[in-house]
């Protein structure tokens, strides 16, 4: 039996309704939050079809143009088209977001697991690291890294990466002090499991849902510190087409009248931001036991 796009419309929309009524006003803050993050991605990923220009191009009508229905979000001093710069950019900063994030995560899941279950002097040894990057300011360690390392994406990602991973080492371990005293968990330990096994059969699965609210909010976070860094000159060099280095660049306009140098670059930064929020705060409420016991 074929479905038509009319019925596959209407099933899912029925379906979120159900999911509404069961979860309540969460559901609908994390669908709000999915459909911002799935806009910018469509964005980023189709953005030679939607840009009128390319975003080097510096010979796209007047300069400092004020949005006009040729130029929707105007020009900049260089004769650029902000919106196209805007679609591009949605790439550089979504990239080096999510990458970071899942760099992170990576890398402070397996030492989470890793430390709480060992245990001894390398689980002590290894939270007095951790414990010491965490007492940093976040911004404040980023620039450090940042400026030590040459502008570029790789460097940029590496710098935001390192910040994040004790937030993910610190939450496994904990679950994985506390999981490891399970039942279930001594039984497979009785039986000779080794201790891989157990780690990827009966604790991680347990921790997931934890790790997936964390990682929205991480790449929430890790938008802001990008754009922080690029718009202080740390981080992507100015070839490069970023939010937060349009921003850099337009500041010194609007003291003038041209406002839309600044406004669009951030008011995408923080859209992008809320996004991941929201779908963050979402997932949060509706994995939450309590909540489902309701």
């Amino acid at each position: 039996m074929r479905y038509s796009p009319t019925q596959t419309l209407a099933q899912l929309i029925g379906r979120c309704a159900r999911m509404g009524q069961k979860y309540g006003v969460e559901w609908w803050i994390l669908v709000a939050g999915a459909i911002i993050i799935l806009g910018v991605i469509c964005t980023a990923v189709f953005a030679d079809s939607i840009a009128p220009y390319s975003p080097y191009d510096q010979n796209t009508g007047p300069q400092l143009a004020p949005p006009s229905k040729d130029h929707l979000m105007g020009t900049d001093n260089l004769q650029r088209d902000v919106f196209s710069r805007i679609i591009f950019g949605a790439r550089t900063i979504l990239g080096v977001a999510i990458l970071s994030a899942i760099i992170s995560s990576i890398v402070g899941i397996t030492l989470g697991l890793i430390s709480g279950y060992s245990g001894g002097g390398f689980d002590k040894t290894l939270s007095l690291i951790m414990d010491s990057i965490y007492s940093f300011p976040g911004l404040i360690l980023a620039i450090a890294f940042a400026a030590m390392l040459e502008p570029g994406i790789i460097s940029i990602t590496f710098a935001v990466a390192v910040i994040y991973i004790p937030t993910y080492f610190r939450l496994v371990r904990g679950q994985t002090l506390t999981i490891k005293e399970e039942l279930y968990v001594e039984a497979a330990r009785a039986i000779g499991a080794p201790g891989i096994t157990i780690l990827g059969k009966y604790i991680f699965p347990n921790i997931i849902a934890t790790i997936a609210v964390v990682f929205t909010m991480n790449v929430a976070d890790a938008i802001m510190i990008e754009a922080a860094l690029t718009y202080l000159g740390l981080g992507l060099p100015p070839s490069v087409v970023d939010w937060g280095m349009d921003l850099a660049m337009g500041k010194k306009f609007l003291p003038s009248g041209q406002w839309w140098l600044i406004t669009f670059p951030g008011a995408m930064i923080s859209l992008l931001a809320v996004g991941f929020t929201m779908l963050g705060e979402g997932l949060s409420e509706i994995l939450n036991p309590r909540l489902l016991e309701r």
